[in-house]
């Protein structure tokens, strides 16, 4: 039992000396730092090389020059001048005002003669992307009909009147097709019966 635990002990004692080894080699003054580069003989670790480095550029580097007669230059008002922080050019002024239609001379008739301003059209809505898969009743009445809808990725339930994906309303729900439509009233596409 005694010799088991001197072992312990002589090994305690060789793995402190290493490690006060270890401690005297990691922290004693090098050579290479005080004449501004590493010795030689040494291998450089990424830590001694960014110190070693950083001393020797700021004893080298001059100080930034700093150009006070800008700060003290004329400036845009911020509030005034259009910013765009992910752009890094001039600012783009904005465009000139339009020029006013022509004014068309009157006809003998009393009517105006030539092309008058015309309103421009609202685009048309974006086509609805749903295939009519099939449909479902809970009862023989038509109002009990659920169609099956599909956009390729998920499979949607509704009745006539029911809003699909917050953007779609069925208006009506038939055998063979169905009828839909944005939930503004715009764009009513019927949808013929797919079955896949």
């Amino acid at each position: 039992m005694a010799d088991k635990q001197r072992r312990q002990l002589v090994w305690l004692a060789i793995l402190l000396a290493i490690l006060a080894v270890v401690l005297v080699w990691q922290f004693r003054p090098r050579a290479g730092e005080t004449s501004g580069g590493p010795s030689p003989a040494r291998a450089v670790t990424p830590a001694t090389g960014a110190r070693s480095r950083a001393a020797g550029a700021a004893a080298v580097a001059p100080p930034p020059h700093v150009n006070l007669e800008a700060l003290e230059g004329r400036r845009e008002d911020p509030t005034t001048a259009p910013r765009n922080p992910f752009r890094m050019q001039a600012a783009v002024p904005p465009p000139e005002p339009a020029a006013p239609p022509p004014v068309t001379a009157a006809s003998p008739a009393g009517g105006a003669t030539g092309v008058g301003p015309s309103v421009p059209e609202a685009p048309p809505p974006p086509p609805i992307s749903f295939k009519f898969i099939g449909t479902g009743a809970q009862s023989s009445s038509p109002a009990g009909r659920i169609a099956v809808l599909s956009d390729g990725k998920y499979v949607y339930y509704g009745r006539e009147g029911d809003i699909i994906e917050g953007r779609y309303r069925l208006v009506k729900i038939g055998e063979e097709s169905l009828q839909i439509e944005h939930v503004d009233g715009r764009g009513r596409q019927t949808l013929r019966l797919s079955g896949s």
